[in-house]
C-alpha cells in the first residue's frame, strides 16, 4: 500500500513527497482544489500548514482535507 513518508512545502502549491516505495517529487496541485473542502486551500497561508498524517499516511490539513497517496 503506497504511503507519504514526508512531505515539504515548495512554493506556491508545490508540495514534495516521498513514498515508501522509495519515489519522491514535487506535485503541484493548484488546479486541483476545487470543492467545498478543497477551496480553503487556495489561500496560501492555510495550504502551506499541512502535515504528513501518522494515521493516514498522507498529506492532511487543518480542515481535515486530504487526498489520497494514489492521487
Amino acid at each position: 500500500m503506497l504511503e507519504v513518508k514526508n512531505a515539504e512545502y515548495r512554493g506556491n502549491y508545490r508540495i514534495w513527497i516521498a513514498f515508501n516505495d522509495g519515489t519522491s517529487g514535487v506535485a503541484d496541485i493548484k488546479d486541483d482544489l476545487w470543492g467545498p473542502v478543497f477551496e480553503p486551500l487556495r489561500d496560501l497561508d492555510m495550504f502551506r500548514r499541512f502535515r504528513v498524517s501518522e494515521v493516514l499516511h498522507t498529506i492532511v490539513w487543518e480542515n481535515d482535507a486530504d487526498f489520497a497517496p494514489e492521487f
